[in-house]
Order: structure tokens, then sequence, then C-alpha cells
């Protein structure tokens, strides 16, 4: 009787963290930043597909602050993670360095207050404000990143922001802080700033800790921030955010990295696969669909890969594990969609756009040019059938979804833009350098 009830419990486990995703509040929000199924889709949105400063601008609110974290929605609150310059010069503190290279902002010479704000989705006013940290950042940005790159993630009872050497921080969806924790210093690659998200999953929350000190995983309990597990890891910076996955009623944590990507199982730690396969600098989100999962990255060389769940234990590498792979136009910072079988990509930080088939690699179109695009930092969504591209510049595209590619609108906001869309029903909600965007018909 007693080990019938164990595994009534773990089965009831198992299929609720299997839920979470694809339930109808989590479908109907966008709780981290690609989105319900972690995939950029937007399965309920219907936003407009025409817009401008004079256009279909529900509301437009001043961000206090810089960053380019993706906002997440939950019921009514949009949450924004920004970094403010209070222009406070901390005590006995030198100068920061000019620029020593290529890329690289100087660093930091003024205290920053790290915040997070709870917008009203219906009109941008503002619920509550908080400053979970005030330091000077020890670490250079990339010229082209911010202070504030990482996003937060919500699971409706608590929201996780997340800064990266600044800490994480749980509050509740009033704004009032439960607990934080401290994971130390970054040392990124050539000082390209910070960007990994926060991974949720029933009750644990995991940060991924590459760089090029000591690289780690944490696996978190989320209503305390005490450690479950942690784990070294052997691989240099990366800048992706890990997503955790069940099948067949088994939690994974999928960590892809240069050397090599892993598979750790959520309870444990222990590794269940593992293979090579990717580029240096990983920074694309990994997605997964059906049983499969895709990983790509696009720096100093291209990779796509899709890894067949059903046969990936222990190492994969060139296995029949792995049901297809390309090296061709994938991204180095966007994320790619996937979204009705078909998975869409924007080559290195270029408005050039290719669609392939998720189930075998079949390439539909590549390199379609998106004019004026500026640098494509931005991941696309699709929504209500249709492709949601945000330039850096200001310039925007909807396309078809689909085979065969095909502008629908071009779209102009007079800012900059890094952050990556968020559809919830009808509004689409773009966070540029200065502003907070609500796009509406309604």
């Amino acid at each position: 009787m007693k080990r019938t009830s164990i595994l009534i419990i773990n089965i009831f486990f198992a299929l609720t963290c299997f839920a979470q995703s694809e339930s109808p509040a989590y479908e109907q929000n966008w709780p981290e930043w690609r989105g319900p199924y972690m995939t950029g889709e937007a399965p309920t949105g219907t936003p407009p597909t025409q817009w401008s400063e004079s256009e279909n601008v529900k509301w437009k609110v001043e961000i206090k602050g810089s960053g380019h974290a993706t906002p997440i929605v939950w019921g009514n609150q949009v949450f924004v993670q920004s970094a403010y310059d209070t222009g406070r010069k901390p005590a006995n503190s030198p100068s920061s360095e000019e620029s020593g290279g290529f890329g690289l902002a100087p660093g930091a010479e003024n205290i920053f207050d790290f915040i997070l704000t709870s917008y009203n989705k219906n009109d941008g006013s503002i619920i509550w404000q908080k400053t979970l940290a005030s330091e000077l950042p020890q670490e250079r940005t990339h010229e082209d990143g911010s202070w504030s790159s990482n996003s937060p993630v919500t699971d409706g009872e608590h929201v996780y922001a997340y800064f990266g050497s600044r800490g994480l921080f749980c509050l509740d969806m009033e704004g009032n802080q439960i607990w934080s924790r401290d994971f130390g210093q970054m040392e990124k690659k050539m000082s390209f700033g910070e960007g990994s998200s926060p991974a949720l999953y029933g009750d644990k929350i995991v940060i991924l800790w590459d760089h090029e000190g000591e690289s780690s995983i944490f696996v978190l309990d989320k209503n305390t921030g005490e450690d479950i597990w942690n784990a070294k890891r052997n691989e240099a910076t990366t800048w992706t955010t890990p997503i955790i996955i069940n099948y067949n009623g088994q939690a994974q944590i999928i960590a892809p990295a240069t050397n090599k990507v892993l598979s750790y199982e959520l309870n444990t730690g222990n590794i269940i696969w593992e293979t090579s396969g990717l580029t240096e600098n990983v920074i694309p989100h990994p997605m997964y669909k059906d049983g499969v999962v895709y990983l790509m990255s696009g720096y100093r060389g291209y990779s796509i890969f899709a890894v067949d769940m059903a046969k990936a234990k222990g190492d994969i590498t060139d296995s029949d594990a792995i049901i297809w792979s390309y090296n061709r136009n994938t991204s180095y910072v966007p994320s790619a969609l996937l979204a009705d079988d078909k998975i869409y990509y924007l080559r290195d930080n270029r408005g050039s756009l290719s669609c392939i088939s998720a189930i075998d690699g079949t390439i539909y179109y590549e390199r379609e040019e998106l004019e004026d695009f500026g640098m494509a930092y931005p991941s696309p969504v699709a929504a209500g059938g249709k492709l949601y591209l945000i330039g850096g510049d200001g310039i925007s595209y909807v396309a078809t979804q689909g085979e065969n590619f095909e502008i629908i609108s071009t779209n102009k906001l007079d800012d900059k833009f890094s952050a990556s869309p968020v559809v919830v029903g009808n509004d689409l909600f773009l966070r540029s350098f200065n502003y907070l965007y609500c796009i509406s018909e309604d």
C-alpha cells in the first residue's frame, strides 16, 4: 500500500510539471522570455499587424533606467528589469578604464540601481517598482549590451528577477521580497556582459553560471533560494538560458555550451546524455517539442540540430539520436522560433531570415532579406499564423508563417530595440531602449 501511494504521488508530480508549460494559465500569459512554450510562439495571440507612433499604440511609457531584458506578463502585470545610473560615485573608486577592445563599452563609473517594475497591462501605469540592488558594476559589457539583459521568470505566484552578478531575487506579486541569493561575480569572455535568464519548473529554479572563472549550474528550491544541488561545469562563457523538459516522466535540464550540450536529471544532477556540435559563444535558447530538442549557435561557424529524446542516453555525438543537422546561416544572438513544425531564425545578427523543417531539416527558404532592419538582436515570435520580426533600429516586419516567405507589413517606431517582442492576447509588448510600448487595436 505504501509503495502504491508513493507511485501515485510521483505520477501526480510528473503530470503536474508536464502540464505546467501547457496549462491554460501559461498559454494565456508570457511567463518567461521565450513565452509559454519556451519556443517564441504565442498560442492564443492575435496582435495587430500594423503600427507606428501614431497608429495602434494603446499606451507608451518611459522606463526608468536602461536594459535589454525582455518583459514577461502574468495576469494584469507586465514585469520589466532595468539598470538605472544614479550618477552617484562610489567612495574611493578610481575612474573606469576606457574601452580596450573591439565591441567594448567603457566600464561603469557610477552606482546603478537594479530595478524590477510591475506595470499595469491595461494602461501602462506603475503598480509597484522595487530597487533590488544598488552597486557599481564590476564587469564591463558589450557596446550593444546593457547591465540588465537577464529576463525575469514567473509562476503566477512569485516573480524571480535575476541580475547575474547582482543575484537572484524572489518577490511576490505585490512586490514584497521573499528571499535573495548572491552567486558572486562573473568574469564573462572579452567582458561582453551577462545575459542568461533563470529556468523555472515545478518547485525548482535553475541558474546557469558559465563564465571565464569556475562555471557551475545551480538548482534551487524556488520557495527558499537554497541549493537542492549544484555541479561544476567544464565550460567557458555562455549566454544561453537552459530549458527544463519532461520526457517520459523524467524532468531534464538541457544546458547548451561550446564543449558539450549536457542533459541533467533535474532532481539529482546526474548526466543523462551529452553531445558536442555547437560553436563558440553559445547564446540562442534551446527548444523542445514532441520528444525532440532543438539546439542552435552561430559564432565562428553555424550549427543547428535536432535530438531524439527516445535515443538520447550517454554520449550521443554523431549517433542516430541526432535526427538531422545543418551548418549554414544560423543565429549568433537571436534565438530561433519554433511554430507549426517549422523553425525560423535570423542569420548572425542581421535581418536575414531562414525557415527549416523541424521534422527532417528540409530548407524551405534561406536568407530572405529584411531591408533597413538594423542589428537583429530581438528574437522572432509567432502569433495568429504570422511572424513578428523586430529590428534593432525601429523597423519591424510582419510576415507570413509557413513554407513561403511574404511580407505582410512594415512598421516603424522612433527608438532602438534589443529586447524580444512579447504577445499576450491582442497585445504586442515592445521594450525599446527608452520605452515600453503596448501595441493593440483594443
